[in-house]
């Protein structure tokens, strides 16, 4: 099913005039109600004449999350707060958090780019959606939750955490989709194979999975142990929430509601527009948001865009799964690793679980680069020989892919602290 065949199978010609318009009346907003783009825009020795489409889009100066900080809380917000009906925030763990506000005609905007994104998924009205994202001034929850009630399914608004009262509802309430971070979905998994409770049981057949990086290994693995069908999800508070873009049913890249966000994608180094098809940095500018548009956000996230006319019909431009971000990214001794490398290369082996942990410090003035993984209980309390063969493998693994030794350090079952939430990956312990 198709929510919006209009929008979604539009031609490119025809999602251009409908970005080109709302771009211009966008720039217009911004420019005469926020004092820091207008001062952005004229040192740029820009007004909003000079912005007649989509092809201008270059000319306009990029935002960063640092200006959402630096105009904490409503500096950039382009309407009075009167018509603000709801204010989110970002779960930043350092610094002022970033804060953006919504009109009712965004919250619907919500809505509609999020129901459209669960009808590529494959969810229709008969569904019982468990959204086990984390509700409050986290996008996640409430974003689901507004869609899924726009498309009338059923909605069961539990919110993350409280492991065993999830399976009793998946259980009792005949859960058929559910919504989390990947990691949360491979931690329900142990938990259901611990109580000795086989996924084919439930009635699950769908699981919307986001708000973190994840591998396609990955998904393969939650896809077998929970016996559903795993649909990316992709979203930014900044921009929206969830419903950026969203996999159809295919799975082959998420389809980026693009008469909303136009997204770019740029060198995150020399800030210029790559060749079409090449990965780098995802940039988007909002063209319909009322209470906080954004002019070319650099989101960090590094992808590519694919313009192929997708198997399910749609014609809105793909974006590829995230292969990590351009400010995520270590770089250990010359080398730029990214962590869903490691995990990519974990879950090839069939001994190990997919949780772990990144530890960089530097030792002297040389960057070192640990790795916690931990093995499968059966494997772990084998002789020591068949670990140490294991950590061998592992280890050579890691340096053909990465190009630098780590250090694997096995680890029991349930060492590395699990959470509903986004999963920590690395710590860094370098002063740099």
């Amino acid at each position: 099913m198709i929510w919006n065949e209009k929008i979604e199978c539009a031609t490119r010609d025809e999602m251009k005039a409908i970005q080109s318009e709302r771009l211009i009346e966008t720039v217009k907003r911004i420019y005469h109600n926020v004092a820091y783009y207008r001062d952005k825009m004229q040192q740029a020795g820009l007004t909003p004449f000079d912005i007649k489409g989509v092809e201008d889009l270059h000319k306009l100066p990029f935002t960063t999350k640092s200006d959402l900080r630096d105009n904490y809380p409503f500096g950039l917000f382009t309407v009075p707060m009167s018509e603000i009906v709801r204010l989110h925030a970002s779960s930043g763990t350092t610094g002022k958090p970033t804060v953006v506000g919504y009109t009712r005609k965004d919250i619907n905007m919500w809505s509609e780019v999020v129901t459209r994104s669960l009808c590529m998924a494959g969810i229709h009205k008969n569904d019982i959606v468990q959204i086990a994202y984390g509700y409050g001034l986290f996008t996640g929850g409430l974003g689901i939750h507004y869609g899924t009630e726009n498309l009338g399914a059923s909605v069961i608004p539990i919110s993350g955490g409280n492991t065993q009262k999830q399976i009793q509802l998946m259980q009792d309430f005949n859960s058929s989709v559910l919504c989390c971070t990947p990691s949360y979905a491979l931690y329900i998994s142990d938990v259901l194979n611990e109580a000795g409770i086989d996924p084919e049981t439930l009635n699950l057949r769908v699981g919307i999975f986001g708000a973190e990086p994840w591998s396609e290994a990955m998904r393969k693995e939650i896809e077998r142990k929970l016996k559903l069908r795993a649909i990316d999800i992709y979203g930014l508070s900044e921009i929206v929430g969830p419903g950026v873009s969203c996999e159809c049913e295919y799975q082959q890249g998420m389809h980026v509601h693009e008469d909303h966000f136009v997204p770019e994608i740029i060198d995150p180094v020399t800030l210029e527009p790559v060749a079409e098809g090449e990965v780098g940095e995802l940039v988007f500018s909002t063209i319909t948001k009322e209470g906080i548009p954004l002019l070319r956000y650099r989101t960090r996230d590094l992808t590519r865009l694919i313009y192929d006319k997708c198997s399910c019909g749609r014609t809105l431009v793909r974006m590829e799964k995230c292969k990590g971000r351009s400010d995520d990214m270590l770089i250990i001794r010359g080398v730029n690793v990214f962590p869903s490398q490691i995990e990519t290369v974990l879950l090839e082996m069939s001994e190990t679980e997919p949780h772990y942990l990144l530890i960089v410090e530097r030792e002297n003035t040389l960057d070192t680069l640990s790795l916690m993984v931990e093995v499968q209980e059966q494997f772990f309390s084998d002789e020591v020989r068949v670990l140490q063969d294991l950590r061998k493998r592992i280890t050579h693994k890691l340096e053909s892919t990465l190009g630098l030794t780590v250090d694997v350090k096995l680890v029991e079952p349930k060492t590395i602290e699990r959470t509903a939430g986004k999963a920590k990956r690395v710590i860094d312990k370098r002063n740099i």
